[in-house]
């Protein structure tokens, strides 16, 4: 169970059309209202951003939802300050403000010397503010979406050559000019994005979780960007992430729940707070499974996270848990590890009443018809498009009840073998069955016995929660008592009866994603696609949500999994890794890392193994 105390998220005012990029650096000034108060004079002087008791609220279904109470902070200048909190705490609220998009309610905001309220077009003409949903022309080339950007910055002619050759030299886009934005992948849409909010030089940059989406080698590419402008551009930067591992590259981090703030300070100050509450468990006679949730249910663990074939262990306080309590302890050990900034994240948020047992999905029985033979069996299987051949000749098998990862960076292929697998993209040749089913000669019947969670959720925004139940599970032929049953199951399942009555366009990303998860599963399938799951959602929410796929697995659905975050690699018995098209490599994950970390050894992570392969792999020659 999710902890209950996440609010439905806030929308500030009316929704930007889908028609049109947002620009945000093309804002309207709003008037000052007439009980603005006086520019504090307590405010740090030399602070780059200050907050002063500031209070935000929306009115939400005709109520009124604090996003932020009573919030100060100051951002010093020239480092990195990293804004972290689960879903819903109120941190893209607290970016608008300091960007001049947002009023408060009440209190101070003051951006490089000025009061964001009194003058936001001068506070405006000074920062770059990246949000959440950058705004891309996506028919237009990489070059014109710079020159429609310098124009909107009023960047002038002279000036832009030498930016632009820096910039993309900075974000290796230099050969990329003439292409279309549309036809980039993920990891270069999002440094496109950060290049068009640095045309203009700001003094102050604002980034609503850029990495969001990007695989990891794209990530560190964008940290990369970020330190290069903090050094050479004395610039500075407040950036809110969901991948906490990020948070230990900020020079401090602001910790933020529900619209207050928790803790300002450097991240190894949080995290020495839990020295001696961490330990890594091994037992040889247990599955990395099957031990993470005997390890939940002990009452001195508050939280168990797999790690490879151990388990990461977070103690309530300094008492260990008690090997002899396995369902099978020989050669069980449990060694002490250094504590890390997400163990105080976790420690401080999570639900003291979620216990592993709360997440399990209980499922009928499946109507198997694959009889113990494999469940998805990929032969040579080929994508083209004209010339170009965005999956070359991919195999690969997945066993029942397996969770089988299909990882690589942006563009590798695998969303479009992912799309194929699922019977919503024609094969250009090769041959591939799931569930015992040919998707060359009957994909419809295939996807009768597939769940399909697409990264983007495919909700229907405007309908609520229950139309959205009641819509899908007439698509997957359910009716009648079979409909009603199982539409109550998922809204008791999924603790969506509260929010049964609201769209789903309003509900915070942890609340779609167990919707989305809802409706993948309300024909109770024998196979499970989950495209990119959890991209942006917080720590606390990825947990509940890999206990609830555990224990599908448990039940014998099998899992076919894309993601971006390496340490969601770790819940996957198996997995490949592809580039280019084509498969680099397969095995568990700790074959990856033995393989392909670097030679770090036992220390190896499944991020150090993925870039460690991508960055040696070899060309792939001439595609045939």
């Amino acid at each position: 169970m999710m902890p209950q105390t996440r609010s439905i998220k806030r929308r500030a005012g009316t929704p930007l059309s889908a028609a049109q990029p947002y620009h945000p650096l093309a804002m309207v000034h709003q008037p000052t209202p007439a009980n603005s108060p006086p520019a504090s004079a307590g405010l740090p002087p030399e602070a780059v951003l200050a907050l002063d008791r500031v209070d935000k609220g929306f009115v939400v279904e005709k109520k009124r939802v604090a996003a932020l109470s009573e919030v100060s902070c100051a951002i010093r200048p020239g480092r990195v300050t990293g804004l972290i909190g689960p879903d819903a705490a109120g941190k893209t609220t607290l970016m608008r403000l300091c960007a001049g998009l947002l009023l408060p309610d009440r209190g101070t905001v003051r951006v490089l010397g000025e009061d964001v309220v009194r003058n936001p077009l001068a506070v405006q003409a000074q920062i770059g503010y990246m949000p959440q949903r950058f705004g891309l022309y996506e028919d237009l080339s990489v070059r014109e979406n710079l020159d429609l950007y310098a124009d909107l910055q009023g960047v002038p002619a002279q000036e832009r050559s030498g930016r632009y050759r820096q910039l993309l030299a900075m974000a290796g886009l230099e050969g990329f000019q003439g292409r279309l934005a549309g036809r980039l992948s993920g990891g270069m849409k999002q440094k496109l994005g950060l290049v068009c909010t640095l045309v203009r030089p700001p003094r102050l940059l604002l980034l609503d979780e850029p990495t969001v989406g990007v695989d990891p080698v794209s990530r560190r590419e964008l940290w990369q960007i970020v330190y290069h402008l903090v050094e050479a551009e004395s610039m500075s930067v407040l950036l809110s992430t969901a991948y906490l591992d990020e948070a230990e590259r900020c020079a401090e981090v602001v910790l933020i729940h529900c619209g207050r703030i928790l803790g300002h300070d450097e991240p190894r100050s949080f995290s020495r707070q839990m020295a001696g509450r961490i330990w890594l468990v091994r037992a040889p006679a247990l599955a990395k499974r099957t031990l993470q949730r005997e390890l939940s249910r002990d009452p001195a663990i508050l939280d168990a996270l797999v790690l490879g074939t151990s388990v990461r262990a977070v103690g309530r306080d300094g008492t260990p848990p008690v090997l002899a309590n396995l369902s099978d302890p020989s050669g069980a050990e449990i060694l002490p590890v250094a504590p890390r900034f997400e163990d105080y994240f976790v420690a401080t948020l999570k639900d003291e009443a979620a216990d592993g047992e709360s997440n399990r999905i209980a499922l009928g029985g499946l109507d198997r018809r694959t009889n113990g033979n494999d469940v998805i069996a990929v032969d040579n299987l080929v994508r083209r498009f004209g010339s170009f051949f965005a999956v070359d000749r991919v195999s690969f098998r997945v066993r029942p009840g397996e969770i089988f990862g299909l990882l690589g960076a942006n563009g590798a292929g695998k969303t479009t073998t992912f799309r194929m697998l699922c019977g919503l993209l024609p094969i250009t040749s090769g041959t591939c069955t799931v569930a015992g089913l040919n998707l060359r000669t009957a994909a419809a019947a295939a996807r009768g016995r597939i769940g399909y969670m697409a990264q983007k959720f495919s909700l229907y925004g405007n309908l609520t929660v229950r139309q959205n139940l009641r819509f899908f599970s007439s698509a997957y032929g359910l009716h009648g008592a079979r409909r009603r049953r199982q539409i109550d199951w998922a809204l008791a399942t999924f603790d969506l009866e509260p929010y049964a009555a609201s769209e789903s366009q309003d509900l915070p990303l942890g609340f779609k994603q167990r919707l989305a998860l809802a409706v993948a599963l309300m024909h109770e399938p024998e196979v499970l696609f989950l495209d990119e799951p959890t991209s942006g959602v917080d720590p606390l929410a990825r947990r509940d949500f890999w206990a609830q796929i555990n224990s599908l697995a448990d039940q014998g659905v099998t899992v076919l999994v894309t993601t971006h975050f390496m340490e969601e690699a770790e819940y996957c018995d198996r997995l490949v890794i592809m580039a280019d098209g084509r498969v680099l490599a397969e095995g568990t994950p700790e074959e990856m890392k033995e393989r392909h970390g670097g030679g770090a050894g036992s220390e190896a992570t499944m991020e150090d193994a993925f870039i460690g392969l991508l960055q040696h792999r070899q060309p792939t020659g001439a595609t045939p």
